[in-house]
């Protein structure tokens, strides 16, 4: 059977930020040799958090990451004025073509070290 694994049973932990409804079976695994477990070709490529709740104890939970620099889009507020704002400045200021001729080219500016004496 390939569900062989699969036992059906309450969790053992109790924490109430954890949606309890969804789990629906547990599975046991063994970790290989290298301290690597599989959690499957659906989970692969997936962030993860890792909980340590206690010695022995770990919840594995899948994330996504959202960089700090548009963490702003995914605040309802701010995100919806933020948002208005960059498309009315958009229509207001509509694509140019560039003329790269006409673009100025900074020197890169060199470091100046100090001489040592051997």
């Amino acid at each position: 059977m390939p569900n062989e694994n699969r036992i059906k049973s309450k969790p053992v932990f109790k924490r109430e930020f954890y949606r309890y409804s969804s789990l629906d079976y547990q599975v046991v695994k063994s970790i290989g040799t290298s301290g690597q477990i599989s959690l499957g070709k659906e989970h692969a490529g997936k962030k993860v958090l890792i909980e340590n709740l206690e010695p022995g104890v770990r919840v594995i939970c899948t994330v996504t990451i959202i960089p700090d620099n548009e963490r702003w889009l995914h605040e309802p507020a701010a995100a919806k004025k933020g948002i208005g704002k960059a498309l009315a400045w958009a229509f207001k200021n509509p694509a140019k073509e560039s003329n790269f001729a006409d673009l100025k080219i900074k020197k890169a500016q060199s470091v100046k070290r100090k001489e040592h004496s051997a």
